[in-house]
């Protein structure tokens, strides 16, 4: 912007302020409409399940996490049972989470283990029976 020298100058500068602020006014009230809409709870929540909702792996995971909870709760409740010892307590949990964290992390490989035992026991099972 240049040097202002005058009063004519001056009042050229502020009519085109004054045209500026009236073109630009509009637009900074519809965006601060788009953004308080966009920060009301209810648009949060929408936003946060239709986001969850795209993950790709989002079934696989809730079925690895659960399945390795799961086996993190009953290998805690067969190794330590239950008990009032605060530290048999301390370490169920930590059994547990343990349990749980590598079952969930692994379970490709413990799904593929499974298959292979099955089809062992069952082929087994179908030879025997026709004999």
């Amino acid at each position: 912007m240049h040097t202002i020298t005058n009063a004519a100058e001056l009042k050229n500068a502020i009519q085109q302020l004054k045209q500026k602020q009236a073109a630009e006014w509009p637009l900074l009230k519809e965006e601060f409409l788009n953004t308080y809409e966009s920060l009301k709870l209810i648009n949060i929540i929408k936003s946060t399940f239709k986001e969850a909702v795209t993950v790709p792996d989002l079934k696989t995971n809730v079925i690895k996490a659960t399945v390795g909870l799961t086996t993190g709760i009953i290998v805690k409740k067969l190794m330590i049972g239950n008990t009032i010892n605060p530290l048999k307590k301390l370490l169920g949990i930590i059994l547990e989470l343990a349990v749980a964290g590598k079952v969930s992390n692994n379970m490709d490989g413990i799904r593929s283990l499974g298959n292979m035992i099955g089809k062992k026991i069952f082929t087994k099972q179908n030879d025997s029976a026709k004999t």
